[in-house]
């Protein structure tokens, strides 16, 4: 950075030292380069000059020469304003301005001739300006004011202390027409050639002082590169240096296990997408590369069955599988699941969670290290150090997102060679999203429903109308069904939560008494062992209905709950609220899913739960999410990373996104390392922003 970028804003023309503190505090705002990097979020087009017959009240702004023929000051208190009238050759127009009267008075002159720039609006029948910007009419003047303005972001405490979009264009006039104003290079030359990009020094000028409409496509393609550049080569790169440095085995043989299972065990047609992800699977672990990619499919799209045969694959070439679940209740649904798909082929198969007898213990633990268990299904006993497997080939995690990083390596970076690693998530993420969050993984999507499934009927009521929910909840009930009652974590207290949901649990249990009906209840006050087993008497059904402040255990099956109520549904997003349909609808059985909100809800939340009833897809509830509430709160987390793009959006520079990572392939593949005396500059700048170590690891 060259020291001119580095001064401080007090030394313009226009700041001072006051000011300069308020730039900081209220918008981060310190240096020249800060102030470069404070971009407009809109242009307006003033090049236009309008006779003053010609302005509407539809146009966004005017720009009209006249001569001051009238100033009053009318009205009293509140609703004094002062009035001037402006006229041409052409007619008069009404100026008003109703705060800043005796700046205005000093500073504007009868019969002198103005520039005048605002929004005519209209007012019983008469169009007029209010506030409009003003400048002495001077020809030679003319043509720098009929240009294109910048419009900035204010807050109101710059605005009081008369900061304004006039103001950060003179004070950005001062550092990009200054001689010193000198940018450094840190993409390479041949990618701007390649990508067709502006300098950056050009970029940064032209988006705050361009003179065409082309020259702000130029330097917002070029900024929006930058900042997609940087959110997107930490990932790339590990994913690179991943395929070409970590080895593993190579899966060649597709044999006895896998193709007697397939022809005389699988009791249903697989679909096409499970198919597709099968054979991505299989492409990769024939490679030699460690693989690591994450299939991603809706909440009964199938995703079991192709890691089942994942596990096959890996069993026919002599190797061992281990399968991580986040939690108990569902290591024992999995393992359920594949002990009756492994019953009649012969393959070995066991559970390990921290609930398992010592004596059994150390059975599985032996019978791991001689290699004649085949797969270890488990919850996070599976990454301590007494867990030896003799041949580890596939580790497969499910609902990854449930795990920290050092958890998810500690199940493989024990085992030389490395084991080829298989992610899965029910969350369906957008694609945009997973090319930024999951970037360094190869990414399947099962985007295909088995045939014959009932989809959940999803119904949005208000919450006036919670007896006739609870009414049809119990009429299901008397059928031999059971019910999810769902509340939001309204706030960061567990113990305000707690409260809230036993205020909601004393209401429900007097509409549901006992002994006739059972309710259960997992909060933030109990550990995992009771959350699991509240959640085990609910599969078993001791219990018939099943409260909670937080999203049910994702992937939890419980075939006969085909209810769900979530409670203030407004407060989740549609990604959590499909989550939680999806715990529903598990069997033949027509199931519900009844979004319950306050009676007054905004635009945004109307849309939501139209979407929630309108389809049960949740790739596009997905998207529609994405760009409803922005990729920092996805899932209801805050991504970093994600939410300091100025100028680009991960949804709607989708293409620019694309051909961003494209160049980085083709950057990586001519210097890994950026090791180039061409590539030298940007080496040094990704290292200024924290991206030359320690690279993102997924698995």
């Amino acid at each position: 950075m060259s020291a001119f970028l580095e001064q401080s804003i007090e030394y313009l023309k226009g700041v001072g030292p006051r000011k300069a503190e308020l730039f900081k505090k209220e918008v981060g705002v310190k240096t020249y380069m800060d102030l470069l990097e404070y971009f407009p979020f809109r242009f307006e087009d003033r090049r236009k000059l309008y006779r003053i017959n010609e302005v509407k009240d539809t146009a966004t702004t005017v720009q009209v020469v006249g001569q001051i023929v009238s100033i009053t000051e009318e009205g009293e208190g509140r609703k004094k304003r002062l009035r001037a009238l402006l006229k041409d050759d052409t007619g008069d127009l009404e100026l008003v301005w109703f705060s800043g009267r005796d700046w205005v008075r000093k500073n504007i002159k009868l019969q002198n001739t103005y520039l005048i720039q605002g929004k005519p609006q209209s007012f019983r029948g008469q169009i007029s300006i209010a506030h409009p910007e003003f400048v002495l009419y001077e020809k030679d003047q003319l043509k720098r004011e009929l240009s294109i303005r910048p419009i900035y972001h204010l807050t109101d405490a710059l605005k009081r202390t008369g900061v304004s979009n006039k103001l950060i264009f003179q004070l950005t006039k001062q550092i990009v027409f200054h001689r010193d104003f000198a940018v450094p290079e840190w993409l390479p030359q041949h990618i701007l050639e390649e990508e067709n990009l502006v300098n950056l020094r050009n970029a940064l000028a032209w988006i705050h002082h361009p003179s065409s409409i082309e020259q702000i496509n130029q330097a917002l393609k070029r900024l929006k590169f930058n900042e997609l550049f940087l959110l997107q080569f930490k990932i790339n790169h590990y994913k690179a240096t991943r395929a070409a440095r970590l080895s593993s085995y190579s899966f060649e043989h597709i044999g006895a296990h896998f193709n007697h299972f397939y022809k005389d065990e699988l009791s249903f047609n697989l679909t096409n997408a499970q198919k597709r992800v099968i054979k991505e699977i299989r492409r990769d672990v024939q490679s030699g590369a460690q693989m690591n990619r994450l299939v991603q499919g809706d909440v009964g799209s199938g995703k079991t069955i192709v890691a089942w045969f994942a596990m096959l694959i890996a069993l026919d070439n002599q190797t061992q599988t281990a399968f991580m679940a986040p939690t108990e209740i569902l290591a024992r649904q999995h393992f359920e699941t594949l002990s009756e798909y492994a019953q009649n082929i012969g393959v070995e198969i066991a559970i390990l969670t921290g609930s398992t007898k010592k004596k059994e213990r150390e059975a599985i633990l032996e019978s791991l290290q001689n290699g004649s268990l085949d797969i270890l299904i488990g919850t996070h006993a599976l990454i301590e150090d007494p867990v030896r497997f003799n041949k580890l080939g596939l580790a497969i995690i499910d609902e990854q997102h449930r795990f920290g990083v050092a958890q998810r390596a500690k199940i493989w970076t024990k085992y030389n060679p490395a084991p080829h690693v298989l992610v899965m998530t029910a969350t369906p993420i957008p694609r945009t999203l997973a090319m930024t969050l999951y970037g360094d993984l190869d990414v399947s999507v099962i985007d295909e429903m088995p045939p014959g499934r009932k989809p959940t009927r999803t119904i949005h009521k208000y919450n006036s109308k919670l007896s006739e929910v609870l009414l049809f909840a119990e009429k299901q009930i008397e059928q031999g069904k059971q019910v999810y009652i769902v509340y939001p974590l309204i706030n960061e207290s567990e113990k305000l939560d707690y409260q809230d949901l036993m205020s909601a649990y004393d209401d429900i249990a007097r509409y549901f008494p006992l002994p006739k009906y059972h309710i259960g209840l997992v909060h933030g006050q109990l550990n995992a062992k009771e959350k699991d087993d509240e959640m085990l008497r609910f599969k078993k059904g001791d219990t018939q209905i099943l409260m909670a402040t937080t999203v049910i255990e994702v992937g939890v099956n419980v075939p006969n709950a085909n209810v769900m109520i979530i409670v203030n549904a407004e407060r989740f997003g549609l990604s959590q609220l499909h989550q939680l349909r999806g715990r529903v609808g598990r069997s033949s059985t027509q199931a519900y899913c009844i979004l319950l909100t306050g009676d007054k809800l905004s635009q945004t939340g109307k849309k939501r739960m139209e979407a929630m009833v309108s389809t049960t897809n949740g790739f596009e509830l997905a998207e529609l999410d994405l760009k409803l509430r922005g990729p920092g709160e996805i899932d209801g987390t805050r991504q970093s990373g994600l939410v300091d793009l100025k100028l680009s959006s991960i949804t709607q520079d989708e293409p620019l996104l694309i051909q961003v990572q494209k160049c980085i392939e083709r950057l990586l593949s001519l210097d890994m390392d950026l090791e180039q005396a061409q590539h030298r500059a940007l080496k040094n700048h990704l290292k200024a922003k924290g991206l030359g170590a320690q690279w993102r690891r997924i698995s």
